[in-house]
């Protein structure tokens, strides 16, 4: 197994772990953002553009949804 394809399988790892635990706290679903990130440039490294461009948006959608979870925690 290359480096890249280790990349990409620690990326969507820690993808789905962050994503199981979101309903933790904020700090979750941050990192599942940033996982995201990792997937994104693993997709974009390894040619396949539509994955890297799909987990752009997700890192976005996942920022939004940080943002909102946190806005929460702090006048809970």
């Amino acid at each position: 197994m290359d480096p890249l394809t280790l990349f990409g399988l620690l990326s969507v790892t820690l993808m789905l772990g962050f994503y199981t635990f979101e309903h933790r706290g904020p700090g979750y679903v941050l990192a599942f953002a940033v996982a995201c990130a990792m997937s994104s440039t693993y997709g974009f490294l390894q040619g396949a553009w539509p994955l890297g461009a799909v987990e752009a948006i997700w890192v976005l959608v996942a920022l939004r949804r940080w943002w909102t979870a946190r806005s929460k925690a702090t006048h809970a």
